[in-house]
């Protein structure tokens, strides 16, 4: 039975455990140019034993940024300093990844300690893009502008330009970011895709965007390497996305080529009610295995060792994903193999064996 520190291989890439990074936004970039910044805190955790290090949401284009701060993949300029990120990864024993992302209306922001509301074209910002018309709310009170089914297609276009690129900065593991509200999620979901075209309207119609996005990225990204995606399984409020249709779109992103659902949840509404708790998106990610048969990994208030060791015994998730738990400690799979008995025991860096 596989355990948090079994390996686990999704076509020709293998991780040496059962921990990743999740892609966590450092809003730290410029121009969306990865810099130390990015070097060191991805570093840290490959040294620190994750199997798997996501980097954080990449814009596919300036416009799909979350904020001016933002990392991307637009520009054959931005591939070099992320080579430098994967090659250290890799060197430290874990599997570098990308998550690929489009921010739609939630784009235009300030970073959040600057607030996070929408900024001007003076203050540095854009015309934010969705589906539909339809503002998010809040400090996110910009009407965006809705896309074309030529603009549509760019962005589709954009995501595979990104995905190319990818692969040059060395990157052996992609994921779509289809959660939080963004933009594919804002596509998914009736409560901001309002269109009346081929877009909009019915599951088949909503799920067109990402199902053709996925097709047209797994056309260009190596057989031999996982593409994943993240979902929001649930938008927490009547009318929305649900876990039902999570489970029919997960079956169908199999036939497309998809290896694995990252199973998060919420994000697309303001004000929706989410029963936050240990361990409360684990389910979505139990249940999409079970049902959609396809890998999934479990994410959102894991943190202890032992409850994440069950995640995978029971077979509620093939992977565990962490985000705040690795800013506070960097080298938590080296302590979580040591509480869990595992023999033997992970090697830390040479340079930091005398200290484990």
């Amino acid at each position: 039975m596989p355990h948090l520190f079994a390996p686990l291989t999704l076509r020709s890439v293998t991780l040496r455990n059962r921990i990743g990074v999740s892609p966590m936004c450092m809003y730290s970039s410029t121009d969306g140019v990865a810099n130390d910044w990015h070097l060191v805190h991805l570093g840290a955790r490959a040294a620190g034993g994750a199997g798997l290090v996501i980097a954080e949401a990449t814009a596919v284009s300036p416009e799909g940024r979350i904020t001016p701060g933002c990392a991307g993949l637009w520009s054959d300029a931005q591939v070099e300093p992320l080579t430098r990120i994967t090659r250290f990864i890799r060197a430290q024993g874990a599997v570098p990844g990308i998550q690929l992302a489009h921010a739609g209306r939630k784009g235009s922001a300030s970073r959040p300690w600057d607030g996070g509301g929408h900024l001007a074209e003076d203050e540095g910002g854009w015309t934010p893009v969705a589906p539909s018309p339809v503002a998010f709310g809040g400090a996110l009170s910009s009407v965006p502008h809705e896309l074309t089914l030529a603009e549509i297609g760019r962005v589709q276009a954009d995501f595979v330009a990104a995905a190319r690129r990818a692969l040059a900065a060395g990157y052996e593991w992609l994921e779509l970011h289809a959660a939080h509200g963004y933009l594919a999620h804002q596509f998914l979901s009736p409560l901001s895709n309002q269109r009346t075209d081929e877009f909009g309207g019915s599951f088949e119609n909503r799920i067109r965007f990402i199902v053709g996005t996925t097709r047209a990225v797994r056309a260009v990204w190596p057989e031999n390497l996982p593409l994943t995606i993240r979902l929001s399984c649930t938008d927490w409020t009547d009318g929305g996305w649900t876990i039902d249709e999570s489970v029919e779109l997960a079956r169908l992103l199999k036939a497309e080529g998809l290896d694995l659902v990252d199973c998060s949840s919420g994000g697309g509404v303001e004000k929706a009610v989410i029963p936050v708790g240990a361990g409360y998106q684990v389910p979505f990610a139990s249940r999409i295995r079970r049902e959609a048969g396809i890998e999934t990994a479990a994410v959102g208030m894991i943190t202890s060792p032992a409850q994440a060791d069950e995640i995978v015994r029971n077979g509620h998730a093939d992977l565990v994903l962490m985000a705040r738990e690795f800013l506070r400690d960097p080298n938590w799979p080296l302590h979580a193999a040591k509480e869990l008995g595992v023999k033997p025991l992970p090697a830390p860096p040479l340079q930091y064996a005398r200290a484990f």
